[in-house]
């Protein structure tokens, strides 16, 4: 994401410091203007406000609380904000480290993908200190104009894996309606073009329903089975915790099992669509 995040950055007028696990692929930010950091310190020490967006709560620890981590160089009066999706008591336990330090950290999901991203329609959601919230605004505007402050740490988060749960719902449910259509006798494009006509036609569905179409499949994926699944398990578990009935978040779940089944868990996750195919009898 950070590929797509960084030069809306740039082109808002911001100077960017970075830094990747993986050096290798900062090099067209690099080209485009963005300075190079040795490590997450030196970023913090740079930044009067950084960023992160990483896979798992295992990562934003290290990045963050590591020996050369964010908060050894982040300097009083900046901000830190986590865009990752994880855990909400991972990225509570996070902020309470950063404020024992007396530095500000907010857990600030990015909805979106880097299509939405690069179009300026994705959206942030900040958890945490509200003062430290409008501050950042500015800059969290320039990624993605639509920011909204959720509550306390955390809560950035927790609503971040309610929203992904309602994206992988409906994206799995679009994989059984175009399926249904097509077992009694509907063309798999005019069944597309039927549902983006619609009333439950969603942005989501408007630029990853396309894939389901014969060679439309990304080689790249936005976000393949076993990253959203990742998701998922953080929705069941979160609802398991909560006691918060998630039956259509398990059912969605169980089909992406059925993806990592087939071997096709490498795919953008739409590709469920070809397990309702496959379990109906139909031809691929």
């Amino acid at each position: 994401m950070g590929a797509v995040i960084v030069p809306r950055l740039l082109d808002a007028g911001f100077d960017v410091v970075g830094w990747n696990r993986t050096a290798a692929r900062a090099k067209p930010l690099l080209d485009a203007g963005m300075r190079w950091a040795d490590t997450p310190r030196q970023v913090a020490q740079d930044s009067e406000v950084v960023f992160s967006i990483l896979t798992d709560g295992a990562a934003v620890e290290m990045v963050a609380l590591g020996g050369d981590g964010i908060i050894s160089g982040l300097q009083s009066g900046a901000v830190y904000v986590d865009m990752s999706t994880i855990a909400p008591d991972v990225s509570r336990g996070v902020s309470a480290e950063f404020a024992a330090a007396g530095l500000d950290m907010l857990d600030g999901p990015l909805s979106g993908s880097p299509i939405t991203v690069a179009a300026g329609t994705a959206s942030i959601m900040l958890g945490g200190d509200e003062a430290a919230c409008e501050r950042v605004r500015p800059v969290c505007e320039a990624i993605g104009p639509k920011v909204t402050r959720i509550g306390e740490a955390g809560l950035a988060c927790q609503m971040k894996i309610a929203v992904n749960l309602l994206l992988m719902v409906e994206v799995i449910a679009f994989g059984e309606a175009v399926a249904l259509a097509e077992k009694g006798g509907v063309d798999r494009g005019v069944a597309l073009e039927a549902v983006l006509n619609s009333v439950a036609a969603s942005p989501v569905l408007g630029y990853r329903g396309p894939y389901i179409l014969e060679g439309e499949m990304p080689d790249k994926p936005l976000a393949d089975v076993t990253l959203q699944q990742k998701d998922m398990q953080l929705a069941l578990g979160l609802a398991r915790t909560l006691g918060s009935p998630a039956p259509l978040a398990a059912a969605a779940n169980e089909m992406m099992n059925a993806c990592r089944g087939l071997g096709i868990d490498n795919r953008d996750f739409v590709t469920a669509h070809e397990v309702y195919l496959r379990l109906g009898g139909q031809k691929i």
